[in-house]
């Protein structure tokens, strides 16, 4: 795969020559590309090999090999059980869905219980708006079979690869559980917010007992799923509606543990990954971006939008996925 930022003039000529891309960058440069065979969503922040930068006036391009083919295709919400359907021989699929959308919720609740999802890989992004246009603009997806604009749904890009070439799908957390067992939480009823929480054995009041403790929310909640750790993010605090709001939701009955403080996002980054990502796809969180002050600074080489979610068969938060492909 080939990485680079490329103008929408370039990029267009690229997709009509037939490439298969995944292609990230302001709605406004995505709504000029051409019909074809690939899928985009909006964001105007990117991990470069200069590091991290807002741009505008380019779009992030993946192209895949050549004798690659891929089908793009819009899904509805009320469709996202039947994304494996599309699934091909072979294959690998990327997945975008607009930030705060009901296709996000959706995703994020029921994805893992989808038929089939995880019978190849898939690996995806939750596109966003500039943080200054929150609420003033909505973040947008794109599919190259129509070349429509979405604000709501999922644009799948469902890839065949080369005989010979398989594709995998890993997660890069930089985040462990902290050791202190009051920042240890269990969730009664599951969602993307909640008011109460248990503490050691106690239930609390969650917004008051973040405040009464001075919890870092900058940091994640952290799940150990069979020794691999999910993030859940804060959204926000608000101790007027008794309301803690997250990015992704949390579950009933599973464990939870405030995330251990980083002194370092990019060195922390590099040494989990090292310096080969010239040649993946890959994602990286908004919140790692602003709270690991990622503007100009590299991260192992890894490059790719900067998202509102990431996407590694289900949703996750403030964490890297890359896309490998091997021969």
């Amino acid at each position: 795969m080939k990485n680079e930022l490329l103008t929408a003039a370039a990029a267009a000529e690229r997709i009509s020559a037939g490439a298969v891309m995944s292609i990230a960058g302001d709605a406004a440069l995505l709504a000029k590309l051409p019909k074809g065979a690939w899928i985009g969503g909006s964001t105007v922040y990117f991990m470069t090999p200069e590091g991290g930068k807002i741009d505008r006036e380019h779009l992030f391009c993946t192209t895949f090999p050549a004798g690659t083919t891929a089908v793009a295709r819009h899904l509805s919400t009320e469709n996202l059980p039947h994304l494996a359907e599309g699934y091909a021989s072979n294959g690998v699929t990327l997945i975008v869905v607009p930030a705060f959308s009901a296709a996000h919720a959706r995703f994020a609740e029921d994805g893992m219980s989808y038929p089939g999802l995880f019978n190849q890989p898939l690996m995806g992004w939750i596109s966003g708006v500039h943080l200054d246009d929150l609420g003033k603009e909505m973040p947008t997806v794109f599919d190259g079979a129509t070349g429509n604009s979405h604000t709501d749904g999922a644009a799948l890009l469902h890839i065949t690869l080369p005989k010979g070439v398989s594709a995998s799908v890993a997660i890069v957390n930089i985040f462990d559980q902290s050791d202190d067992p009051d920042t240890t939480f269990v969730f009664a009823e599951s969602g993307f917010s909640a008011r109460e929480v248990t503490v050691n054995g106690k239930t609390v009041n969650f917004a008051a007992y973040i405040a009464e403790k001075g919890l870092d929310t900058r940091l994640p909640l952290v799940a150990n799923y069979a020794g691999s750790m999910v993030n859940v993010s804060f959204q926000g605090v608000d101790p007027d509606a008794d309301k803690v709001a997250f990015y992704a939701p949390v579950f009933a009955g599973q464990e939870y543990r405030l995330a251990k403080p980083q002194q370092d996002y990019a060195s922390s980054f590099t040494a989990q990954i090292g310096t080969a990502g010239a040649d993946k796809l890959s994602c990286n969180c908004i919140l790692n971006f602003v709270y690991g002050d990622l503007m100009g600074k590299t991260t192992g080489g890894y490059t790719g939008p900067v998202t509102f979610g990431e996407v590694a068969y289900v949703l996750l938060n403030q964490t890297l996925v890359k896309l490998d492909l091997a021969a």
